[in-house]
């Protein structure tokens, strides 16, 4: 009844692999935070290499000084949280580096962080890099991940939801 009176219409987002790699369930994810769906629902990518792109197009919302994670609000309002690695936050930056800033507006498959895959394996503690919807409960009536064993950055959909 209120989508109707506000005029706010349920719309598809399509969330695309962020990084070249296989896709997996949150559930392979060795962290609670991630495992258990604390942060919100989505997917994870094994990386192949160090180069994060775009899952969706919108405005960055939150860089992390670190460059260890990333935030990005679609148009209609999906809030997407790209978290490379697991522990990676106690690297400091180290192996990180941004190439965007708060306030940016991107698009799919545009570059925004390059990172030391190597570094990452030895310093942290997984590079697995879970792909969240942070406002899943408030936003999404509909979730479908596809998992894949070799996605490609920008290109391959990992993800189809519909908005509430």
């Amino acid at each position: 009844m209120f989508k109707k009176l506000f005029g706010k219409k349920s719309v598809e987002e399509q969330i695309v692999a962020p990084v070249n790699g296989k896709v997996v369930p949150l559930d392979e994810v060795d962290d609670p935070v991630f495992s258990q769906r604390m942060m919100g629902d989505g997917i994870a990518v094994e990386p192949s290499d160090g180069k994060i792109v775009a899952p969706v197009s919108g405005e960055i919302v939150q860089l992390f000084p670190t460059n260890h994670a990333i935030g990005i609000k679609t148009k209609s309002g999906v809030e997407v949280l790209v978290h490379i690695g697991l522990e990676t936050v106690s690297m400091e930056g180290e192996g990180f580096e941004g190439h965007v800033k708060t306030g940016d507006h991107v698009d799919v498959g545009d570059h925004l962080i390059t990172f030391d895959v190597e570094l990452v394996k030895e310093k942290a503690k997984s590079t697995i890099t879970p792909v969240v919807i942070t406002n899943y409960d408030d936003i999404v009536d509909q979730f479908d991940p596809a998992y894949s064993d070799g996605a490609s950055a920008g290109q391959t959909t990992v993800a189809t939801l519909q908005t509430k």
